[in-house]
């Protein structure tokens, strides 16, 4: 819990307008992607195609989709911040491998490992102090 208020409290003397930008620009492309994976449930559905006989399909496109959704309003708005990248992570790590698994799409990968980098960054960083949670830890 110490490294968590010391993470802060640096993060906290060391914010900037660019890297709050950064984290809701994350946090939409988290929203339209997850939007995307349910409107088009085929391409993902392709995507998986290429690891044969893997089961649980369904529930996986559901909670890819959910996870991304949720995660990037809480991401974007900074509520919950670590938490939501958490949840994102597991996510994050399979797009990369798939890569590997499967056909290369390099397209797929930079976009991937770009996300995977900056959720990483913020994982460390916090959600900064033009955030929620920053917001309410000043209203106590």
């Amino acid at each position: 819990m110490d490294t968590v208020k010391n993470l802060n409290k640096w993060a906290n003397a060391h914010t900037s307008y660019p890297i709050d930008v950064l984290r809701i620009a994350l946090g939409i492309f988290l929203i339209t992607k997850g939007v995307s994976f349910i409107t088009n449930k085929q391409y993902l559905h392709e995507i998986l195609n290429s690891m044969q006989n893997f089961g649980s399909e369904m529930l996986l496109i559901h909670y890819i989709a959910a996870a991304h959704m949720m995660g990037g309003i809480m991401i974007a708005f900074g509520l919950l911040t670590r938490w939501s990248i958490w949840a994102q992570l597991p996510i994050l790590f399979g797009a990369v491998a798939v890569n590997f698994i499967g056909e290369f799409n390099t397209v797929n990968f930079i976009l991937s490992s770009i996300t995977l980098i900056v959720c990483v960054f913020f994982l460390f960083y916090g959600s900064g102090k033009h955030s929620a949670d920053y917001y309410f830890k000043m209203q106590q």
